[in-house]
């Protein structure tokens, strides 16, 4: 089969199909008619030999084979960007550009903020976003992976070896768990327990399965957020990330679990390509730099 050129607005047609979620939707973005962008997708597909999208009342959906290709084009698309910006700034001896970076809640909160404020002092050409992504199923990594981050702040193995394939990364500390329970109260393991449901992760499940004391939740939250207010109001204990008891109220107590506590790991992702660009290198950098104050 010959090579299938694609031109970057045919994979910017892509892009705004899969993410509009239709035809239309798409071509208003686009600036371009309907028939337009139908045009364009099938002109791609006839050169890619498959369907991309199944169309139907309800819109235009991504088949197994156009997520492979729209996920190829954000990733082509932006490294097209990176391309310029990264000229441009070898250029003017300065990184440049945006850095699109997706975290969970209490990395974005707290483990985010020290290092682009340094990051800005140091490359004011940068022009980052966060997006909060919650750290379930693909979660952050995923946003990688599918080309809508350049970085995310993951959640993963201490090793390592949990890194998603096609990604490269690296722990930049271990948070350790601990019980968080309304202050004052004589006997916190005896509460019921508060849980969200980004909480324990696969890496401490084990330990979290041999604790009999620990109750299945009574009450769930939507985030760590409420975890720690539900607590604060005597709803319950709870056990949680150092992360997110950043800035504890007073009305919660914080007691160590003990020298075989669990901890979990946070580090980075990004891609390969994505990893050699200066605003990516220039974070990661930042980010490393805060392993000194690691949670704990």
């Amino acid at each position: 089969m010959p090579t299938a050129d694609l031109a970057p607005q045919e994979l910017r047609t892509l892009v705004a199909v899969a993410d509009e979620g239709g035809f239309s939707a798409a071509a208003v973005r686009l600036g371009a008619t309907q028939s337009a962008v139908s045009h364009v997708v099938r002109g791609i597909e006839g050169k890619l030999g498959v369907v991309l999208f199944e169309r139907g009342r309800y819109g235009a959906r991504p088949t197994a084979a156009g997520e492979r290709a729209v996920t190829h084009a954000r990733r082509v698309l932006r490294m097209l960007a990176a391309l310029v910006d990264d000229t441009r700034g070898a250029e003017a001896g300065e990184a440049a550009g945006p850095l699109r970076i997706a975290a969970f809640r209490s990395a974005a909160l707290h483990l985010l903020p020290p290092a682009l404020e340094r990051l800005a002092a140091r490359h004011p050409g940068i022009e980052s976003t966060v997006t909060v992504v919650r750290e379930l199923g693909a979660g952050t990594a995923g946003e990688v992976a599918e080309g809508r981050a350049d970085l995310g702040i993951a959640t993963f193995a201490a090793d390592g070896s949990s890194i998603p394939a096609g990604l490269v990364g690296d722990v930049l500390l271990q948070e350790p768990y601990s019980l968080v329970h309304p202050a004052g109260h004589p006997a916190p393991r005896t509460l019921w327990l508060v849980d969200w449901a980004e909480n324990c992760s696969s890496y401490t499940r084990d330990w979290w399965a041999a604790q009999d004391w620990i109750p299945a939740a009574t009450v769930r939250a939507e985030d760590d957020g409420a975890v720690l207010s539900m607590v604060g109001s005597g709803l319950g204990m709870a056990i949680m990330p150092a992360l997110s008891l950043t800035g504890f109220p007073p009305t919660v107590e914080i007691t160590g679990l003990g020298p075989r506590r669990p901890t979990r790991s946070v580090g980075y992702v990004t891609t390969p390509e994505l990893a050699t660009t200066a605003a990516v290198r220039a974070l990661i950098r930042e980010l490393r730099s805060l392993r000194p104050r690691a949670a704990g």
